[in-house]
């Protein structure tokens, strides 16, 4: 059984989450009774980490808008294991000390802001000449000798890493991307798994009901593609000039825009993302996205290259169904997320009028749902003892399986919804478990030929 922490923190997790669907609903008479246009926001309800291009604890990260119309954005982690053996070598030697005798040191502190600074010791000022040629050689960029970022050097061998969409739960209402519990997770995500994550964070509800957030979600891979082509324009439009062919003044900025001027080459991705090695990663209703992107890029077939899904992994599902299974009936008042809450957040989400808990957002196995599963690809699920959801996603990995598509099960004793992901339970052994078990599944499919076997 779950702790008697874990207990009493459902019990005040359900009271502020029955509030928060509460102050739903008056936004959601709001909207009815005036017109809905263009981009809502609303009060962080959650603790936001922010941003660090800086490679902190293994990983930097930066946030970018990929449709400012409909304020869909990503936050990009980036491990350091992409700067390859030698930069990550030059890079543990400048973490912390400079050039100095052993009682007289410099010391390399970061501040609160990312930026780093100097500290004397016994008098003696040691200087940051050698600091800088290290940093040139990891590309971090300088601002007046102040450090502000990773970026990636111009000419040289940079290490491809597997791209893994990321999409954070909450019931379609409520959550981010950037808050501090999905932010540290997708820290380990990358670090163990290896992989740049893009968190997506997509529009929630009531304000944008279905389909939005599951069209976000797709919105995002085709960006994804669309960075692949605009880095491969912005390499022969170099190559061009390394040549000698004459160019317009414009093209002197290294920038390469799309027809309307929205999308430029993210450096991060270009320089280190191979999109051909694509994983989806859904936490709880996440995951009922994540299933649908998936779904979508099957149907879009080679439209989509180069990226390419080879692999989904689903946290506890958001499926529910018309006909109860034993766990919806035997844990329907579970821990965090009992059913009568998660009735009223697919309320909030699915179209008014269109309530239907066969819905194919909602049931994986409703009848007609496009593709054939014998498409689908590989996709582990993970499911918790005490979760009241766990019955449905088997049931669909079960269906996976009749069809030879790779689906595990990996089920936790004694674990709750969102066990690995929750603010709370995160450092627990528990969390890190099954974060560790996830990287073992998925570098099965996004390593290297002649590598499989080396994990």
């Amino acid at each position: 059984m779950p702790s008697v922490a874990v207990k009493l923190y459902s019990v005040f997790f359900k009271f502020m989450l029955k509030h928060r669907l509460q102050n739903r609903i008056q936004i959601d008479d709001t909207i009815n009774g005036s017109q809905h246009f263009g981009v809502t926001s609303r009060p962080n309800e959650e603790s936001i980490a922010a941003s660090n291009p800086l490679f902190t604890d293994g990983v930097a990260t930066k946030d970018l808008h990929v449709d400012p119309g409909t304020s869909v954005s990503i936050r990009i982690f980036l491990p350091e294991t992409c700067l390859g053996s030698h930069e990550s070598d030059l890079k543990s030697k400048s973490r912390i000390r400079v050039s100095g005798s052993d009682s007289n040191q410099g010391l390399l502190r970061r501040n609160s802001y990312g930026n780093q600074t100097h500290v004397q010791k016994n008098g003696f000022n040691h200087r940051r000449s050698s600091l800088g040629s290290v940093a040139d050689d990891l590309g971090l960029k300088s601002e007046n000798g102040v450090y502000r970022g990773y970026s990636p050097v111009t000419g040289k061998n940079c290490r491809k890493l597997p791209v893994m969409l990321q999409f954070h739960g909450g019931g379609f209402v409520s959550g981010s991307n950037d808050s501090t519990a999905n932010d540290l997770f997708c820290r380990r995500i990358a670090k163990l798994c290896d992989v740049i994550v893009l968190a997506v964070g997509y529009r929630l509800a009531p304000e944008d009901r279905y389909p939005a957030a599951f069209e976000d979600g797709l919105k995002v891979l085709h960006w994804l593609a669309k960075q692949v082509n605009l880095a491969e324009c912005s390499k022969s439009v170099g190559s061009r000039r390394g040549g000698g062919t004459d160019l317009k003044k414009s093209d002197t900025y290294g920038h390469i825009a799309d027809a309307f001027g929205a999308s430029l080459v993210e450096p991060w991705l270009a320089a280190h993302g191979d999109p051909s090695r694509c994983v989806l990663l859904g936490v709880s209703c996440g995951g009922n996205i994540a299933d649908y992107v998936a779904r979508k890029a099957v149907e879009a077939g080679k439209l989509l290259d180069p990226v390419k899904v080879v692999a989904q992994v689903l946290m506890y599902p958001f499926f529910i169904g018309s006909v109860p299974t034993h766990s919806e009936i035997k844990l329907a008042n579970s821990y965090f997320y009992d059913k009568t809450l998660c009735t009223l957040a697919w309320k909030l989400f699915l179209p008014e009028g269109e309530f239907d808990l066969d819905h194919p957002a909602a049931n994986p196995l409703t009848p007609g749902r496009g593709p054939p599963l014998k498409r689908m690809p590989p996709t582990l699920t993970v499911i918790a003892e005490h979760d009241w959801m766990r019955d449905r996603a088997i049931a669909y990995s079960e269906e996976l399986r009749k069809v030879n598509v790779d689906a595990p099960v990996l089920e936790y004793k004694d674990a709750v919804h969102e066990f690995a992901t929750l603010d709370m339970l995160l450092k627990t052994p528990q969390a890190q478990a099954c974060a560790e078990d996830i990287a073992i599944w998925v570098k099965k499919y996004i390593s290297l030929r002649g590598h499989e076997f080396s994990y």
